[in-house]
């Protein structure tokens, strides 16, 4: 079915959106208890103006460098799930059933770094924000490895029996190769968000963002490497070495371009990296797209699990007139909201006063 292996890689393609975009959102909220913190070292003649800033200024900025996108940005993986849904039934209720704990848990990781975000500056209270902190922080740190632990085993399979029905528990899910899937996700969104700060802010921050991203790159490039050569040995075969190779070149010129202080070329091979990632994991698996370990006559795949022909072809009529609005849309306030920013720029708090009992 054309129609079947075209939705196969539109979900690959939004599953990409996803982490690239999102990513960096995810490495922003890890950073915060870091980066947050006053200034203490560097360039002495850039960090006159901005080295005694609060703290709390210090990760207002690093919100503001994804308040106005990181909505948008989780509307890829709302996508990506309803496409799931819609063109792939028997896959979406099979891996949902599976994944059942990981993705609740990631659920509300995700609800909990909203709240946080958004009403971080209702109230004026530094407990109030030290709260929302720490929110913000555990919605970010747990998706970040759960994502990678999901997706690692998507690839690997699961013990799936005749009826394409999961029949092991949770900790079946914990093996080593999906732990290394999860500190991938992990090291990969922590220097793509530390990139992203570098491109972002302007000061100190910008500095300290780029230290962080010096420290982390090689970490990185290490896991990841060691992650799809794993996936490209066990799994894949002669043309997915493709994609992995554009991963693997775009994580060399990420660490090279980090040790320089080129954040825009580093912040563009990490997305590539990423994309490239991502797609190594959707072409190892192809044409299945949840594989039996107990037995190989029970993998799901993209024929067995499609939608009908019908509904494929109306929802492929909805994504062509819909899927380019949406994309010059966010691609536009992108545009929009493009300058670095700084602590200078951020003004006093203007949340409610605290209403704390005995206050």
């Amino acid at each position: 079915m054309m129609l079947a292996n075209f939705w196969f890689i539109l979900v690959a393609v939004l599953f990409i959106g996803y982490f690239v975009l999102e990513g960096f959102d995810f490495g922003v909220g890890m950073l915060m208890p870091f980066l947050g913190r006053t200034h203490t070292g560097g360039d002495d003649r850039v960090a006159a103006s901005d080295e005694a800033a609060d703290p709390d200024k210090r990760r207002r900025v690093l919100l503001n460098t994804i308040g106005p996108v990181w909505d948008g940005n989780e509307v890829w993986l709302l996508t990506a799930g309803g496409a799931l849904f819609a063109a792939f039934g028997g896959w979406y209720a099979t891996m949902f059933t599976a994944f059942y704990l990981p993705l609740f848990i990631i659920l509300i990781g995700l609800i909990t770094r909203v709240v946080a975000i958004e009403w971080r500056g209702k109230i004026n209270d530094p407990k109030w924000r030290q709260w929302c902190d720490i929110g913000i922080g555990l919605g970010s740190w747990i998706p970040a490895i759960l994502w990678g632990v999901a997706f690692a085993n998507v690839v690997r399979g699961l013990p799936i029996d005749a009826d394409h029905q999961y029949t092991a528990g949770f900790f079946n899910l914990l093996n080593p190769y999906a732990l290394l899937g999860g500190l991938t996700t992990l090291l990969v969104f922590l220097t793509h968000g530390a990139i992203f700060l570098g491109l972002k802010t302007s000061g100190v921050l910008q500095q300290d963002a780029m230290k962080y991203a010096k420290l982390l790159a090689i970490p990185t490039l290490v896991v990841a490497a060691a992650f799809l050569l794993w996936t490209q040995f066990a799994y894949g075969n002669g043309w997915t070495w493709i994609p992995v190779l554009i991963a693997a070149v775009a994580a060399v010129v990420m660490v090279a371009a980090t040790q320089v202080q080129r954040e825009g070329i580093a912040f563009a091979a990490t997305c590539i990296a990423i994309a490239g990632t991502v797609a190594t994991l959707f072409s190892v698996l192809f044409p299945n797209v949840l594989p039996s370990t107990t037995n190989p006559a029970w993998n799901l795949t993209i024929d067995n699990t499609a939608s009908s022909n019908y509904t494929l072809t109306v929802m492929t009529w909805a994504a062509v007139i819909i899927t380019p609005v949406v994309i010059c849309y966010q691609g536009w306030t992108y545009w929009v909201f493009r300058k670095r920013i700084s602590v200078e720029q951020i003004p006093k708090p203007a949340g409610l006063p605290s209403l704390r009992v005995g206050e």
